[in-house]
């Protein structure tokens, strides 16, 4: 039978679960969780009951249990930043985590989960690449401000993950490749990824980068410091207005693609403009990580929810194909990057990293 892996993925409104034999994904579900039923929780780490109730039961409707898995493999959350790699799950992280000491995000839970289902079983939990995976050059961190440093905190696993299917199709390993990586989804990081390193990123959740479906990106500094100093809003009233109700979202009211195409097709303008400047946004993003690698580039990858819209994917295509090949890995691959890294551990080809 192999390694069982059971894959652990909480978001916002659902949790993702799959089971791994080896490398074949047996099964997968995502567990939705109503916003009447979150709204019960005042604190993110009071949902870890609800949520490690609806695994189980999910696990043994599936016929699956506890004591059957070799290991679970769990998305990491907001840690202190960290070297790619694999990390067994231990105390401090689970403390780090639970208390929400770098910030407050679902992916915490990840790891909380996994400790909770499978430690009463002796199985063992690691994560892998969560996203405050760091390996920035010291040039990259400069913003402009000494009081103000470039952070790294960026879709990590789903771009590790496909520069390595990139750099197999090419017949080479990763670790000799230089690519331009652009995750697409509620959140869109770009990444240069030189000889096994991402070497520069845009801080996709803080306000840095494109603007997503739901996140403003990059904004004018002056406008920006005018709006927070007008009175208007609160602390976390701005933070939404950045992550969550800006970006397509705030213009448009929506931050589904598919909608908006719709509505491109019957003759919104508005819509048009929108949707090609997001497109526009991550091209110059792409151009900007090429003066990274001085022009040489192996591939440029597009990933990621939004990769699966063809006529979004072609805008790009059409203003950065001239730098290198473009590769499109439509979706998010993050269950498959999670069981594989734990695979490669239980395996003996690589060794878990310890958090501390």
């Amino acid at each position: 039978m192999g390694f069982r892996i059971l894959v652990i993925n909480p978001g916002s409104v659902s949790t993702k679960i799959a089971y791994f034999e080896d490398e074949r994904k047996v099964w997968e579900e995502k567990l939705h969780h109503p916003i009447e039923e979150l709204r019960k929780y005042s604190k993110l780490i009071e949902q870890l009951p609800m949520r490690k109730e609806i695994i189980i039961e999910s696990m043994h409707r599936h016929g699956l249990r506890e004591v059957e898995l070799s290991a679970i493999a769990a998305r990491g959350g907001l840690l202190k930043p960290l070297i790619s790699g694999v990390y067994r799950v231990n105390r401090r992280m689970l403390d780090d985590l639970s208390s929400m000491k770098y910030g407050a995000h679902a992916s915490n839970l990840g790891a909380i989960l996994g400790v909770e289902i499978g430690q009463p079983y002796n199985v063992p939990v690691y994560i892998v690449d969560p996203v405050v995976v760091d390996e920035m050059e010291p040039i990259a961190k400069v913003s402009g401000l000494p009081e103000i440093e470039r952070k790294s905190i960026f879709h990590a696993l789903n771009q590790k993950y496909v520069a390595r299917i990139a750099a197999e199709e090419l017949g080479k390993h990763y670790e000799e490749c230089a690519f331009i990586v652009a995750h697409m989804g509620g959140g869109i990081s770009v990444g240069v990824h030189r000889d096994g390193r991402v070497v520069d990123v845009n801080n996709a959740l803080n306000g840095e980068g494109p603007f997503t479906p739901e996140r403003t990106g990059t904004l004018p500094v002056w406008q920006l410091i005018e709006l927070v100093l007008s009175g208007k809003y609160t602390r976390e009233q701005l933070w939404k207005k950045i992550v969550g109700q800006g970006g397509m979202v705030a213009y448009l009211g929506t931050n589904d693609l598919r909608e908006v195409k719709r509505r491109i097709e019957a003759g919104d303008s508005e819509a048009k403009l929108i949707y090609e400047a997001m497109a526009y946004q991550i091209a110059k993003e792409i151009a900007a990580g090429a003066a990274v690698l001085k022009g040489k580039i192996d591939a440029i990858i597009l990933t990621g929810g939004l990769a699966n819209e063809q006529d979004f994917v072609d805008l790009i295509k059409e203003r950065v194909d001239f730098l290198a090949p473009v590769k499109v890995y439509p979706g998010e691959r993050e269950m498959e990057a999670l069981a594989y890294g734990v695979l490669r551990v239980l395996r003996g080809e690589i060794d878990a990293h310890e958090y501390s």
